[in-house]
């Protein structure tokens, strides 16, 4: 079952008897997944599971569905942010498949944050040691909210206005990586796509996310496009996606965001290929995704920054149509002063410590 289906059944999209069926047996392992998550949460609560705290400053940013919550871009945001006045580096665990590591999110946090050093490491305590070693005094933890095996100063989760509790359902009857109420672990909360849904979607959010834990900062963020850039890095403006013709196509964890993106800036889509998150790009892909979009009368294939970091190293040249991505960046519509004065707040009492 592919991602795109599988989100159909868990959401209860996919009717009938058959999907009701697969629902149920699905809530089998949820439920030992939820007792092992609620579990070993109660042994680090009560301290018989001991987090190990680094010779650093330490700020987790995470969430607790699965995927798609828009974490990266507030990464880069907040280590372009440190960085200007501290050493910082960026902790990750990277994702690996039978073809080897896809270092998707840290080749584009190493791009984008070129004042810090990313760690590529799953043993969050390891790669904190080594990023100590480099000189780092603050450490940026790339979803972390479930990592507590190293202690942290800051927990900031992202939650997706599209998609933000996982439709109420752990996994992996639903999207949850463990029960909304583990928000009360929390320091703040960045909502993301804030400009995908209606206010009073919003507001519900917010309202949900307050009865939690009623006085955590809470901010909204959009994902802002910026520009696309090609296969031979010219820069195509935002104004200049207006009416052009776009295959689009992404393997990530919301795609419908992205095409939502593209509609929003006037692109006119002929057609889309969706692929699972973390999809591993082939020559065979870039065939396919050519094909369609030559058929259709493309003048781009447009992408993510995300997906172009796999596909740029196999994109031959001179493809037609185009090849390019969507550069976005995260921008605050409310709470962002909250938010950098719990930011340094955090770090001067931390750092001024050591």
């Amino acid at each position: 079952m592919n991602q795109a289906d599988y989100r159909k059944l868990v959401s209860g999209r996919s009717t009938g008897s058959s999907a009701a069926f697969l629902r149920l047996l699905l809530r089998i392992p949820a439920c030992a997944y939820w007792f092992v998550v609620r579990l070993r949460n109660i042994f680090y609560d009560r301290g018989l599971f001991k987090a190990r705290r680094a010779n650093a400053a330490v700020i987790s940013i995470g969430n607790i569905t699965a995927g798609g919550a828009g974490k990266t871009p507030l990464v880069i945001w907040l280590c372009n942010r440190l960085s200007r006045s501290r050493e910082c580096a960026i902790l990750t665990r990277g994702y690996k498949t039978r073809q080897g590591p896809l270092l998707d999110e840290p080749a584009i946090l190493a791009e984008s944050c070129p004042d810090a050093r990313v760690v590529v490491n799953p043993d969050r305590v390891a790669g904190a040691a080594e990023a100590i070693g480099f000189g780092a005094e603050v450490l940026i933890m790339d979803d972390g909210f479930q990592h507590r095996r190293l202690a942290r100063d800051l927990d900031i989760v992202a939650i997706d206005a599209m998609m933000p509790f996982g439709y109420g359902r752990i996994l992996p009857a639903g999207l949850l990586r463990e029960p909304v109420a583990a928000l009360r672990r929390a320091d703040a909360i960045v909502i993301t796509r804030s400009d995908q849904v209606a206010d009073a979607e919003l507001a519900k959010i917010e309202n949900k996310i307050r009865h939690i834990k009623a006085d955590i900062p809470i901010a909204r963020s959009i994902h802002a496009p910026l520009r696309a850039i090609d296969s031979d890095t010219n820069e195509i403006s935002i104004e200049k996606l207006k009416g052009k013709k776009i295959f689009a196509f992404c393997g990530i964890g919301n795609p419908d965001a992205f095409l939502n993106t593209l509609r929003n800036l006037g692109a006119n889509i002929l057609g889309s290929k969706i692929f699972d998150d973390h999809h591993h790009y082939t020559d065979s892909c870039i065939a396919e995704i050519s094909k369609q979009a030559e058929h259709l009368g493309a003048e781009l294939a447009m992408t993510t920054q995300k997906d172009w970091t796999k596909l740029a190293p196999i994109l031959a040249a001179e493809k037609r149509p185009a090849f390019a991505y969507l550069a976005v960046e995260i921008r605050f519509q409310a709470g962002e002063d909250k938010l950098r004065n719990l930011i340094e707040d955090t770090l001067t009492g931390r750092i001024s410590r050591k």
